[in-house]
């Protein structure tokens, strides 16, 4: 079985390392790091260091593409991105120690033309039974609805189908008539999707098991310090692992956290866990990538390691 990831609207994220940041203020950088990224890219990057076969596809710009090439060929990644003329936006994380501001651009513009080569490449190579991750914003051009299209397209094909959205994208993919197996959002996202703040965990879980009804087979809602919610037909369940300190201090970069959860899921769909074991995983994905620069994961034995510390308990 193979993992395909779809981002349409990478970037290469700038992040940059400052004491303290004050709006007005003129700063000198600490440290500044580039990393190829987009969420589709992040999830690849990390299914790639657990072991998982992973083939990235999307789009680059040629004036820039050698850091992604460099990250594929590292790995590895099997490189599927169609490249058009022009840069790769970049992105801002400016990191002090109290928080991450992300200061984040448009991407290129997409033609029909080019958008239906990527889509077509996908769906050649995605064979029954492999399992797709969409993943991230859509560019200028791109339809809104092409979540929506691509999915039902997929599942006709017996392709597992993942989607970590928001937005417009998100909504239009959750009110077609063909549903992804899973999806990721956070709180925010799945409020928005929902129309009303989700102000405790009891209210998130409502709003989930409404996704759920609809279709969706698995929906997780990440939450930050609160932990994650899994919600499957076999039940819900509320994984809990204590974070390390915020901060360039303590954690390298919260930069791709919720990204690794997608590929904890992705390398728990591949594995075939149970509910449990794999809110257990994609917990363990999340905090493993806190410790580490850029969209990667430590070695398998520390991230199994944090899987057993994961609190696994009924919903809150």
């Amino acid at each position: 079985m193979r993992v395909h990831t779809l981002t349409l609207n990478p970037a290469i994220d700038e992040t940059i390392t400052l004491d303290r940041l004050v709006p007005g203020q003129v700063h000198r950088a600490r440290g500044v790091r580039q990393n190829a990224g987009g969420k589709g890219i992040n999830v690849a990057s990390c299914l790639a260091d657990w072991g998982t076969p992973v083939s990235a596809h999307g789009l680059l710009g040629r004036d820039n593409a050698a850091p992604f090439e460099a990250l594929f060929a590292a790995k590895p990644i099997t490189d599927a991105m169609v490249r058009v003329d022009g840069a790769t936006r970049v992105n801002l994380k400016l990191v002090d120690a109290d928080d991450t501001t992300d200061i984040n651009l448009d991407g290129l513009a997409v033609t029909d033309e080019t958008l239906a080569t990527v889509l077509d490449g996908l769906t050649a190579m995605a064979a029954p039974g492999d399992m797709v991750v969409l993943a991230g914003s859509l560019p200028p051009g791109c339809p809104p609805a092409c979540y929506a299209t691509l999915v039902a397209q997929l599942r006709q094909q017996g392709v597992h189908v993942l989607l970590d959205a928001s937005g417009d994208p998100l909504a239009r993919a959750l009110t077609a008539p063909v549903l992804p197996h899973v999806i990721k959002p956070n709180r925010d996202e799945l409020a928005a999707w929902a129309g009303e703040a989700l102000p405790d965990c009891t209210a998130v879980l409502a709003a989930a098991r409404a996704l759920h009804a609809r279709g969706v087979e698995q929906v997780v809602v990440s939450m930050g310090s609160q932990g994650a919610l899994f919600v499957t037909g076999d039940g819900a369940v509320h994984a809990q692992l204590a974070l390390p300190p915020l901060g360039p201090l303590g954690v390298a970069s919260t930069v791709g956290a919720g990204d690794a959860m997608v590929a904890g899921l992705a390398a728990a769909h591949v594995a075939g866990l149970g509910l449990a074991e794999t809110a257990r995983l994609a917990s363990a994905f999340a905090v493993a990538k806190l410790g580490m620069a850029g969209p990667n994961l430590p070695e398998k034995a520390s991230v199994m390691a944090l899987a057993q510390d994961v609190i696994i308990g009924p919903r809150p």
